[in-house]
């Protein structure tokens, strides 16, 4: 029982990282396209907030509930499914952490455009085709990470 409970902590864990990552990105890019800084400014905002409130907790949990189950299930960490899940979350992380201070930046670039009725400075624009660059590997990191989490190739 105490396996499958924290399995399924696990799990729902997982599923609100990758999918907070995934809508937030959306919905960030998308309305940036827009060019409207006054959308951009409150999206970026709840992007920002979402990373601190679910981002935050789940990239902590993921590793210890993983180490978890591997210690109540007797698996090593060095089982080489395992070792290639923590070295594509580092990678996933490595970019995620510059993707944080970009958004900060980004933020506080929108508002400012909205508070002067202005559109969205060029920095903003670089800036997002760095939080892009940033993302794809990242997601792509995650999206080989759940593969490994459920075929466990030997």
């Amino acid at each position: 029982m105490e396996y499958l409970v924290a399995k399924w902590l696990h799990i729902l864990s997982s599923t609100l990282l990758f999918g907070t990552g995934l809508g937030s990105a959306y919905y960030m890019f998308f309305t940036s396209l827009t060019r409207d800084a006054r959308a951009a400014a409150v999206v970026v905002r709840y992007v920002v907030l979402a990373d601190w409130l679910f981002t935050t907790t789940t990239i902590v949990f993921q590793p210890l509930s993983g180490w978890y189950m591997a210690h109540l299930a007797g698996i090593p960490l060095t089982t080489p499914w395992i070792f290639w899940t923590l070295v594509l979350y580092v990678l996933a992380g490595a970019c995620w952490l510059p993707v944080v201070w970009i958004q900060i930046r980004m933020r506080a670039l929108a508002q400012a455009a909205a508070t002067h009725n202005q559109p969205l400075p060029p920095r903003y624009f670089q800036l997002l085709k760095i939080w892009t660059a940033l993302g794809v590997p990242a997601f792509l990191a995650m999206v080989a990470v759940f593969y490994l989490m459920v075929a466990k190739p030997t």
